[in-house]
């Protein structure tokens, strides 16, 4: 799983490093990169809420097969597939654009964490080297937290320059023009909030990053109050997921936390943007409208049968609508005889009752 993050992540750490080259700064960097990758995985999520559209658009009739095939489960598996088949509904597809961008967000975090390896691309044998070399030197254990070693050689090259001799002329200068740029409003994004100093002001990205997590789930949960709902789930999503990125910001990388506070406030926007332009109710009559025009357009493009065939097909139609008829001509003539017989037998009775009472 984790050679498939770092795929993505090299991947894109092509575009953060174009970009780095651009702006000469990290933060600017990130906040780029971000809208370029929302940007990339906005169809995504479009597709995704269109498809759950379109299935809280199907809710009624699917709630009326249930009533219908209660006690027969295969048989309304069978008809809900008919019914998504009729309607032109992937009841799978608003899942698989929910789970695809998944990749693409690990990868953007393993492309800030790992920057040698996925934003510098530097040869992985001399990163090992480096990397092991800065994990054993006193005092810099403690800061090394197993993931974010990368990192620790970037923040601190300046010092370790002269020891660093597993990289080439051409690694040392682009590892030397990548740590010059980590500075963003005064926050230093190599370092991590829990060992910087209050007056370092780093406390700020994980106080952002718990801040806008808890904007986004909220405002998301004000635009889809139907999908929100107020089920505990949903409230784990609300208030957990707030705090853990706030927790995870304080003890990572300032870049992380940072990338995290931008990609949360990138989302708010996105939501709205969607909510406006793209609401449940608007996918909706946009998906009654394309499928009604689907169609009429298989009906333009049906090609009519032959007139042989036509007269065939006609004649038999009419042959059993006369068959019907006289069916039911013969079942009306059988129940006037029954009728006649039975009303006739009783006539006769009371007459000769009649005839006998005056003898």
């Amino acid at each position: 799983m984790v050679q498939i993050f770092n795929f993505f992540g090299g991947i894109l750490g092509y575009l953060l490093w174009f970009l780095y080259h651009i702006f000469r700064n990290y933060g600017v960097a990130i906040i780029f990169f971000t809208l370029i990758t929302r940007a990339l995985m906005f169809p995504f999520n479009l597709k995704s809420q269109k498809s759950m559209a379109a299935q809280s658009r199907l809710s009624g009739k699917q709630a009326e097969l249930q009533k219908i095939y209660a006690n027969d489960r295969q048989k309304y598996s069978e008809e809900l597939s008919k019914l998504y088949q009729k309607e032109g509904v992937n009841p799978g597809g608003g899942c698989l654009m929910t789970l695809l961008p998944f990749p693409i967000m690990f990868g953007i975090y393993y492309s800030v964490i790992f920057p040698l390896t996925n934003t510098l691309h530097i040869a992985a044998d001399r990163i090992a080297q480096a990397t092991d070399f800065v994990s054993r030197l006193p005092g810099m254990v403690s800061n090394t937290a197993g993931s974010y070693v990368e990192m620790q050689v970037i923040q601190n090259f300046a010092g370790l320059k002269p020891y660093l001799t597993m990289f080439t002329p051409e690694d040392m200068e682009k590892i030397e023009f990548f740590q010059k740029g980590f500075h963003f409003l005064g926050l230093d994004l190599l370092a991590t909030p829990n060992a910087s100093s209050f007056l370092s002001m780093m406390w700020l990205i994980p106080v952002l990053s718990l801040l806008s997590y808890w904007a986004q789930s909220f405002i998301m949960q004000k635009m889809n109050p139907v999908q929100g709902g107020n089920t505990g789930c949903m409230k784990v999503m609300q208030y957990g997921m707030p705090l853990l990125s706030a927790y995870w910001a304080y003890i990572m990388p300032g870049a992380v936390g940072f990338y995290w506070t931008v990609s949360a406030i990138v989302g708010i926007g996105q939501s709205v943007l969607q909510s406006k332009m793209f609401s449940p109710q608007k996918l909706a009559a946009q998906s009654d409208g394309s499928r009604y025009a689907s169609l009429l357009l298989q009906d333009a493009q049906a090609v009519p049968l032959p007139a042989d065939m036509q007269k065939q097909i006609a004649d038999k139609i009419e042959a059993k609508n006369e068959a019907r008829k006289n069916r039911e001509a013969t079942q009306k003539q059988a129940t006037k005889k029954n009728a006649a017989k039975k009303t006739g037998g009783k006539n006769k009775g009371s007459a000769s009752d009649y005839m006998g009472a005056g003898k």
